[in-house]
């Protein structure tokens, strides 16, 4: 049986850390941000982490 193919476009979006957390970036980060206040602004800038729930069918998309 041939090995599963993974999503790319999956893979160009996640990673996996080592502690298992599925890590992502942040979204409406593109363009206009002028209307958002600066707080907001900066907030965008840290990583952030995908929900256990949805963690699970991300690493079958990946792996």
């Amino acid at each position: 049986m041939p090995k599963m193919k993974s999503k790319k476009g999956a893979v160009k979006r996640f990673k996996v850390k080592k502690s298992g957390l599925v890590k992502r970036g942040t979204a409406f980060r593109s363009h206009i941000l002028s209307k958002v206040d600066g707080k907001h602004h900066r907030g965008m800038r840290s990583a952030k982490y995908v929900d256990s729930v949805d963690a699970k069918n991300i690493k079958e998309m990946i792996n």
